[in-house]
């Protein structure tokens, strides 16, 4: 069988284990320590923002900048849904009602227009969470200022964005609070781990004290508020600290892989790379395509002619408006029938967009792309 050719996996650039070492060396195997509070500063400066609190999850940071904005029971928060389920599930968490917004096609992230028309019949949410779509920026001058004239926090889920830039600023940056995950199929990764970011510090160190379970400083264990086990790891941030000194590299590959594609499929009829909006650089953290509407090849032939050959794809994420769990629940678009994102779903896939990809293995991944686009179209 030939060697697996991953979607996304861990990439450690031998800068990880003197910061791992330290941590073991100075006996700090604890949620607490150097590694933990310098690689809060050193991401924090690296987006621009004045603080950060490192936590167990991407997840976890969004939960907890629901809970910064105040989001309680009933509350009402608007939310990008062609997204993976981790960007709603806190409002859940915090028995709050997700309202679902349908994405633009220049970007695949939320569409101003579906928005307004959210704030139209519900003009109070208590948050906006908005997604950076597989590291592409969203629509941000145009998202903020809807928001700021009905006076609603952004959360701004760059889960999948760090590194990714809008107009030569970093992703994360544009609402009340950023969110960034470390997850092991990231850009870069911590195993696991998120982080939340902003400029409020007050807010941030709330956050902090939640997340190490809401203990009040007494000599004994007292606790006024409920709170969670969600502070990052000393060991792992040793990890994150090393991965930090990588990231412009690994957006470089990342980009290099996206180009490689995209001037590979430049006269295949039946594909179409994912969009890349003006004044955006994104980090391209998965390279999609889309099959055309009129094509007879679909996205799943394409991905069981690469798994038949040990190579991961996977389709583009299923809308949370789609989703099972969330069907009771609102959902904007703009179409009168079907949404964007619905069509994004059914049209495209992620082609692997692994940074140790060399280019041999990029070029299996090529032609196997196009001997599915050719079979499918020679068999009809």
């Amino acid at each position: 069988m030939n060697k697996k050719i991953f979607l996304a996996s861990p990439h450690m650039g031998g800068l990880e284990m003197q910061y791992v070492q330290d941590a073991f060396d100075t006996n700090w195997i604890a949620p607490l320590g150097k590694n933990v509070n310098q690689f809060e500063r050193e991401l924090a400066d690296y987006v621009g923002v004045s603080d950060a609190a490192a936590l167990s999850a991407g997840t976890a940071a969004i939960h907890m900048a629901l809970k910064a904005v105040g989001c309680g029971k009933d509350d009402m928060v608007f939310c990008s849904s062609l997204t993976f389920s981790a960007s709603a599930n806190p409002i859940l968490y915090e028995n709050a009602i997700p309202v679902f917004i349908d994405s633009e096609r220049d970007s695949w992230n939320m569409d101003p227009e579906a928005l307004e028309m959210a704030f139209q019949k519900y003009p109070r949410p208590k948050a906006v969470i908005i997604v950076d779509l597989y590291g592409q920026p969203a629509q941000w001058d145009r998202l903020c200022d809807i928001c700021s004239r009905y006076h609603v926090p952004i959360i701004e889920d760059a889960a999948e964005a760090l590194g990714a830039e809008y107009k030569n600023r970093k992703c994360g940056i544009f609402g009340k609070y950023g969110v960034f995950s470390f997850n092991g199929n990231k850009i870069i990764t911590t195993s696991g781990g998120g982080m939340l970011v902003s400029d409020d510090c007050e807010r941030i160190q709330k956050v902090r004290f939640w997340s190490t379970q809401a203990r009040e400083p007494e000599r004994y264990y007292q606790h006024e508020e409920i709170g969670y086990n969600y502070r990052m790891s000393n060991v792992v941030a040793g990890i994150g600290r090393g991965q930090l000194q990588v990231l412009e590299e690994r957006v470089t590959k990342k980009t290099e892989i996206y180009n490689t594609y995209r001037d590979a499929f430049s006269n295949i009829d039946e594909i179409e790379m994912m969009p890349v909006c003006g004044e955006c650089k994104p980090n391209f953290w998965l390279s999609c395509i889309t099959v055309k509407k009129k094509s007879k090849v679909k996205p799943l032939d394409i991905i069981l002619a690469l798994e038949k050959e040990n190579i991961e794809s996977r389709p583009i994420w299923k809308p949370m408006h789609l989703q099972p769990v969330f069907k009771e629940y609102d959902f904007f678009t703009t179409m009168e029938r079907g949404s964007v994102s619905e069509d994004i779903f059914n049209r495209g896939l992620c082609l692997p967009s692994d940074t140790k990809m060399t280019a041999e293995e990029q070029e299996r991944v090529i032609q196997i792309v196009k001997g599915a686009v050719l079979k499918c179209t020679v068999s009809i």
